[in-house]
């Protein structure tokens, strides 16, 4: 009689665990160059990762709606008369869910033209290079790879709050689940003065929510300059909503009040009387978490660190042998413009074999955060400009946006300029917008910045009359 044999594990030249924005660049370059079918992605939910289906994409699409809401309050100043009609929130939301899946179908196409194969599931290591796939249906399969890339990226942080168990489950959200409220809240609790909780705060203030932000650090956007973020919770509170910063949140209540559903404790960190707010919802965007606890990535010789994220070098390796980690699950700079970094790094140097390897040391790390005004910066803040070892002669220029032409005539005059460089060499060490497509701005001196262009040549170039970029003549009158 014939003994059965075991089944063989399928085994692919590349696998990548997650399909964020590295993942399918990296996967048509691969395929590309060794072939179909040679190149596994497996993808827990949706193709596209955070970026496409609950981050970047719907959210900035989402902004765009709260803008209009805001130019249309503010019509009069312009001359022009409106009827309110109010939000429809299920338009908001269907013209969001259109773009996202326009989006992720695209990404679906072009993987699928490049014979790409994909799982839908959730992967785990069970030894070197060889994992285990168990699918939607709960069907496992066990596959192997020549080289591995993890791209499981982060996840929202949950709640750790006593009481929250208390609450309505609905009324609790999160950076994805507040995209699919059909209706806006009467009053909204963002625990979180980070780019999610601002960028949600703002958006839902211009629906029409009442809107309290609480924050643990002394000042919006912890990273930031002081009076940048000082400038930036003045705009904020313009708009209506509440700042309560310095604070450690203490408990959940679940109330009915006035309609209100929950009640939101805190206190000043380090010690004073408890306050409280009401709210209908609360959104909780205190941090992100890796997607690494299901990866069993010790048994394939991957460390994790303390937080939960993969551990590597600069050229993306981890403490295994040919497998490479890409985007936010490493940790570091959780934008996908610095995803998509990593994939150019790892082409260059997996992929395309270039001689000159490329690193992550010393790349730029340009970001955008999109409240309204947006604010971009780039290179080193003044703090950590003034920290630098060996010390340099730092300069620093500063302007109002009330001083740029191109805002005063579009009436968009919130925010300022702001620009560090080195008083010997005049090289230009850091930039911050904030202000009418800060981002924009930010981008122009980045680009300079990488062209090695002194600050004197961005004062003295010629730039079309009226535009925005040419504030950059007149930035530098503050230097000191």
């Amino acid at each position: 009689m014939l003994k059965h044999l075991p089944k063989m594990p399928k085994h692919y030249p590349f696998i990548i665990l997650g399909s964020g924005q590295a993942a399918p660049p990296l996967a048509t370059s691969l395929t590309s160059l060794h072939g179909p079918s040679t190149t596994l992605i497996i993808e827990k939910s949706q193709i596209g990762g955070t970026c496409v289906n609950a981050g970047c994409t719907p959210t900035k699409t989402m902004i765009s709606s709260g803008r209009i809401a805001y130019l249309s309050s503010r019509s009069s100043e312009y001359g022009i008369s409106t009827v309110k009609n109010g939000v429809d929130m299920n338009t908001v939301r269907r013209r969001k869910r259109d773009i996202v899946t326009s989006f992720r179908s695209g990404n679906e196409k072009r993987l699928e033209r490049a014979g790409v194969v994909v799982k839908y599931g959730v992967g785990r290591f069970i030894g070197p290079k060889t994992l285990v796939v168990r699918d939607r249906d709960g069907v496992e399969e066990e596959v192997t790879g020549g080289t591995v890339f993890i791209n499981t990226g982060c996840r929202p942080a949950e709640p750790d709050l006593p009481g929250v168990e208390t609450v309505d489950k609905a009324r609790v959200l999160d950076s994805t689940s507040i995209m699919e409220l059909d209706e806006v809240p009467e009053r909204l609790i963002v625990v979180g003065a980070g780019y999610v909780g601002l960028e949600f705060g703002q958006l839902f203030r211009r629906l029409g929510a009442e809107v309290t932000v609480v924050g643990r650090g002394k000042q919006v956007l912890g990273r930031e300059d002081e009076d940048v973020a000082e400038e930036l919770g003045k705009i904020l509170e313009q708009d209506g909503i509440v700042l309560e910063l310095g604070m450690d949140t203490v408990r959940l209540e679940n109330i009915d009040e006035g309609g209100m559903k929950i009640k939101l404790v805190y206190k000043p960190t380090g010690g004073g009387e408890e306050k409280s707010v009401l709210g209908s919802h609360i959104l909780w965007s205190a941090g992100r978490v890796p997607n690494t606890d299901t990866l069993d990535a010790s048994k394939a010789g991957v460390k994790i660190d303390k937080r939960g994220f993969v551990e590597c070098n600069e050229y993306l390796q981890t403490t295994a042998e040919g497998v490479y980690v890409l985007g936010d699950v490493k940790g570091g700079p959780a934008f996908t413009h610095i995803s998509y970094d990593d994939f150019r790094i790892l082409k260059n140097n997996l992929i395309d074999s270039k001689v000159t390897q490329l690193s992550t040391t010393n790349r730029m790390v340009p970001y955008t955060v999109y409240t309204d005004p947006q604010l971009g910066h780039i290179g080193l803040h003044e703090h950590e400009a003034r920290k630098l070892q060996p010390a340099r002669n730092i300069k620093v220029a500063k302007m109002p946006m009330t001083w740029v032409a191109r805002a005063l005539e579009t009436d968009e005059t919130r925010g300022l300029m702001k620009a560090i460089v080195d008083g010997d060499t005049d090289e230009i060490l850091g930039f911050t917008c904030l202000g009418i497509e800060g981002g924009e701005i930010m981008s122009m001196v980045q680009i300079a910045m990488m062209g090695k262009v002194k600050w004197p040549q961005l004062r003295d170039a010629t730039f079309a009359h009226p535009t925005l970029a040419e504030s950059l003549n007149n930035l530098w009158g503050s230097l000191e």
